[in-house]
């Protein structure tokens, strides 16, 4: 009996410290990180993004009363205000709150969708982040999986083009450059959130914030393109469901490429 009692003390002093070690805190540091973060802290740049951002995120998170390892993430960008806000939620949750806005370095184009290769227009519409790149040529990028189904019914005949990123740098053309500083931020909650098991990352392009009065400015600007204000009556469709609710959107495509989206 006291041999077996002896066997089992040396059995939990062995056990506890790995369970400490595997608990909530194994993400602090990138030796203790697993999964898809481990993967990406292999290269050098994404090492550096968290050496110099990952403390500053996790405080960012706690007082959100967001566990890191349980994140979920959704990117909204307004080309005419330059801005591109991250919306964060727990992993458990429906709903999501704004976290943070950064200014858009630069917009190539004019506002309207991208419709060809080498129209040098950044999309608008309802994408998600498709790719991690952390050996980009604009230091590191999320890549979004332009063309969808609506670019490609829209565009007709044409090609639509492709290797659309949110990336560092202060030049594009076509995709949304965040300058290096921001870039490693940005990443860097797009690559927790999927290490928590976020498979899908959302990713709104608005062509302007698409309020009533700014729906009637734009239409009156482009009178002579109904094809666009239709366009972008869809896109307001999404734009107020999520202003609404703060929920990821449900949306579908049509045989002529509008969106259709479910409540």
């Amino acid at each position: 009996m006291r041999e077996r009692l002896r066997v089992f003390f040396l059995l939990t002093a062995i056990a506890l410290p790995m369970m400490i070690v595997g608990g909530a805190g194994a993400a602090d540091s990138p030796a203790s990180a697993r999964g898809f973060l481990a993967e990406q802290l292999r290269h050098e740049r994404v090492r550096a993004a968290y050496k110099s951002k990952n403390a500053a995120l996790e405080k960012t998170l706690r007082q959100a009363g967001i566990q890191t390892n349980a994140l979920n993430v959704l990117f909204v960008a307004y080309k005419a205000e330059g801005a591109l806000e991250l919306y964060a939620k727990s992993a458990t949750d429906i709903r999501y709150r704004k976290l943070r806005s950064y200014a858009i370095c630069a917009v190539p184009g004019k506002l309207g969708p991208k419709r060809q290769s080498g129209d040098e227009q950044v999309p608008e519409g309802f994408y998600h982040v498709d790719r991690f790149n952390p050996r980009s040529n604009f230091l590191l990028s999320l890549g979004i999986n332009y063309p969808n189904a609506a670019d490609r019914i829209k565009s007709g005949n044409k090609n639509p083009g492709g290797d659309i990123f949110i990336h560092g740098d202060c030049v594009s053309i076509g995709c949304l450059p965040m300058t290096d500083d921001k870039i490693r931020e940005i990443y860097l909650y797009a690559l927790h959130a999927r290490n928590s098991g976020q498979d899908r990352i959302p990713v709104y392009i608005f062509p302007f914030r698409m309020t009533d009065a700014n729906m009637r400015q734009y239409a009156a600007q482009n009178a002579r393109n109904p094809a666009l204000r239709h366009f972008w009556e869809n896109l307001k469709q999404g734009h107020d469901l999520f202003s609404a609710n703060a929920r990821a959107l449900r949306a579908a495509v049509d045989e002529h490429g509008d969106y259709v989206f479910s409540r």
